[in-house]
This record gives C-alpha cells, structure tokens and sequence, in this order.
C-alpha cells in the first residue's frame, strides 16, 4: 500500500482541485486490467492527481474497486463521487511536483 501522510486539509484541496478536472481514465467492462494501471501510471507521473470514471459498475462494485486501485496503483484514494474516484500520488522529484500541498 501507498504510504503518504496527508491531513484532511489537504484532501479538502485537492478535492477542490478534483473538481475541475476531466475523467483521464476510464474502467469499462474489462475491469482492472495492465493496460488501465499502465494508464493510470502515466497520468499520475504526469499530473499527480488523477479522476478515474467508472463505466460499467455498479455502485458496490465501485465501492470495492477503489481501494484496489489505490493499493495496486501505489496511490492515495482521495474521495468518490457518484461514478467518479480521485487518486492522488506526489512526485518524489520536487522539482516536477504539479500540486503543491504546503
């Protein structure tokens, strides 16, 4: 599992950022599959935080897919909302960190 120390603060703020962001990731019938984690990958190297959608599961399902996704994508399960989930992963380089948390 992904250990990162964040406060409720901090997930406050980049639910707000989370807002304004499109879907970059999608989970469709296939489920969770190496091509979704290898997506998943790029997109939290590239801007930290990620808005995965859900399109073919139901509501328990989303439930249990979203600490699955956490804990095989090495990132933080930030919030769901509907069939939408927040993912989160800081960049250990400093110098290329999209979002500050400060």
């Amino acid at each position: 599992m992904y250990e990162f120390p964040i406060t409720g603060a901090q997930k406050t703020f980049l639910r707000g950022v989370g807002q304004t962001l499109d879907a970059s990731v999608k989970v469709g019938k296939s489920g969770l599959t190496p091509e979704f984690f290898t997506e998943l990958q790029k997109n939290l190297n590239a801007r930290e935080l990620v808005k995965v959608r859900f399109v073919a599961a139901e509501r328990d399902e989303r439930a249990e897919l979203a600490p699955r996704i956490a804990d095989e994508g090495r990132c933080l399960f930030i919030s769901a909302v509907g069939a939408t989930a927040l993912f989160f992963r800081q960049n250990p380089d400093p110098a290329r960190r999209v979002i500050d948390l400060t």
